[in-house]
């Protein structure tokens, strides 16, 4: 089992930064790929991002690349969304969650992941 437990949401106006957090804890973070995805209200749940082993393995979904930087510090157990120049539709709840890393990196779909966290609420004003 893994545990995991995002923070650092909130409000921010458009054009602005926020960074998210995600703790894990249970089996070897170094183990599992992690992604971080994201839901509107009413919409689906989207992939945003997901990072490997190392760093230098990233993917980003389109609409973040160049905005967004996903990273993990796999001596705190913890991954991290750095957003910047946000925009309103990046509004959402937002989920970090793990993979096996034997899956791949490439993990764009909610059912290729195990484990999930409860969210964190991040809203960008106009």
């Amino acid at each position: 089992q893994v545990q995991l437990v995002e923070s650092g949401g909130g409000m921010v106006q458009a054009g602005g930064s926020l960074r998210v957090s995600c703790a894990a804890s249970g089996r070897t973070f170094s183990g599992y790929v992690m992604g971080w995805f994201r839901q509107a209200p009413g919409a689906e749940r989207e992939f945003v991002a997901a990072v490997g082993w190392s760093i230098s393995t990233t993917y980003y979904t389109d609409s973040v690349k160049g905005r967004f930087t996903i990273s993990r510090d796999n001596a705190k157990n913890t991954v991290y969304l750095q957003m910047n120049s946000l925009k309103a539709e990046d509004t959402a709840v937002y989920y970090c969650a793990a993979a096996p890393m034997s899956r791949g990196v490439v993990l764009t779909t909610a059912r290729m992941y195990d484990y999930w966290g409860q969210g964190t609420q991040v809203t960008v004003s106009s």
